[in-house]
């Protein structure tokens, strides 16, 4: 499991690594950005380091025993938490608590990383034996037992306050993606935090004569849940607006092509209403260029054909298409859109036959439409759209 679960680990830092590069050259001078990259390095060398392989072929190269586990937990727990916290503090924190904050954590770790190497040279003086699981083979050691609870500590404390601050600060970010990301970063930082437990317990049941490495799967499990989630949680600030703007694109294309059945009816009896003739064209249609503007002169130009259609909506025909929807069960928007639309129906044939304006015509429009902005105003029309769609379906079978 940890030959395959801990690459891909070191693959996924490596991306983010990577991309986090990307705003390295737009945005040099910030703190931020400096910590994340530390921070992502830190961790895809110890998940490299992690693969069994790897580890034992370090320890062999070198000559030094368990030196592979020392990169581990040095890297992967002490200076990456760390280096996340001290990105997480420059989001949430003004620049000057942020700096002040930061070196805290990071004096911490340093001091932490200097007694756990400490304890690793002294228990590791005249072993040449290398231990496939480090922790577990040597917990019942009294020097490896505390270099155990100081690295679970450092790491643990870390993700602790990550969680802490991405909770306290998530609430009350301003940024959408901001918030996201560190809800997601607090899920990511939680797994971690199972693994420190996991590995504290592991000291505990080896004190009672059990063996830790009956569970050990809760490992890989854990730290790539982990990182997983801080990846996404770390970077989503930077990739998360660009999303949100694609999936507008699409949403805007998809009711732009859902609106055009009713608008081109519209163009057919009134044909003024096209600011640019050219984009009434069948190729227009799928290829509208700057979606966002088109819509929006497709709202504008259906509401504009309503308007010239007013004198033609026939009071019969909207009670008529009334009752017949509260017959079907119709309710709230659904039946206001029903009526609008057999209504506009009847309008355009109206139109299009040269007959009279009636002498008291029924509502049609934008003085029908529910109150709103132009968000709402795209709802509703999507609404008259598709109940449009089906009247000249109906209409279509009763001819």
């Amino acid at each position: 499991m940890k030959a395959v679960v801990f690459p891909a680990c070191a693959v996924l830092c490596a991306l983010a690594l990577l991309y986090r590069l990307r705003d390295l050259r737009h945005q040099q001078n910030d703190p931020a950005v400096r910590a994340l990259l530390i921070a992502f390095f830190c961790k895809g060398i110890s998940f490299t380091l992690s693969t069994p392989s790897v580890a034992r072929t370090v320890d062999a190269r070198l000559g030094v025993a368990d030196l592979g586990a020392l990169g581990i937990h040095l890297l992967g727990g002490v200076a990456s938490s760390a280096a996340f916290l001290a990105a997480i503090v420059h989001w949430v924190y003004p620049p000057e608590a942020a700096r002040r904050h930061a070196l805290v954590r990071v004096l911490v770790a340093a001091v932490c990383a200097v007694v756990m190497l400490t304890l690793w040279a002294t228990a590791g003086a005249g072993t040449q034996q290398r231990s496939a699981h480090y922790l577990l083979q040597n917990a019942h050691r009294p020097l490896v037992a505390a270099y155990l609870l100081l690295y679970v500590g450092a790491f643990g404390a870390g993700m602790i306050e990550i969680i802490r601050l991405c909770r306290r600060y998530g609430r009350v970010a301003g940024r959408q993606w901001l918030r996201r990301g560190l809800y997601c970063t607090a899920i990511g930082a939680s797994a971690c935090l199972v693994y420190c437990l996991n590995r504290l317990l592991s000291l505990i049941a080896v004190q009672c004569g059990l063996d830790p490495l009956e569970w050990e799967l809760l490992t890989p499990v854990a730290n790539g849940t982990g990182i997983l989630f801080l990846v996404a949680g770390l970077t989503m600030p930077s990739w998360g607006p660009g999303l949100s703007d694609r999936r507008r694109l699409v949403r805007n294309y998809v009711t732009y092509q859902r609106l055009h059945p009713l608008w081109r009816d519209l163009y057919a009896v009134v044909p003024d209403i096209a600011l640019n003739p050219r984009h009434a064209g069948p190729l227009a249609r799928f290829l509208p260029g700057d979606i966002g503007y088109r819509l929006y002169r497709r709202v504008i130009e259906i509401q504009d054909g309503l308007l010239v259609l007013r004198p033609y909506a026939d009071p019969a025909v909207a009670t008529a298409a009334r009752q017949s929807a509260e017959a079907a069960a119709l309710s709230g928007e659904r039946l206001h859109a029903m009526v609008q639309a057999s209504s506009l129906a009847s309008a355009l044939r109206a139109k299009r036959d040269d007959r009279p304006p009636v002498p008291t015509p029924a509502a049609l429009g934008q003085d029908a439409a529910t109150d709103g902005g132009y968000t709402e105003e795209v709802a509703w029309l999507l609404h008259v759209a598709r109940a449009y769609t089906a009247v000249r379906s109906t209409g279509r079978k009763t001819r």
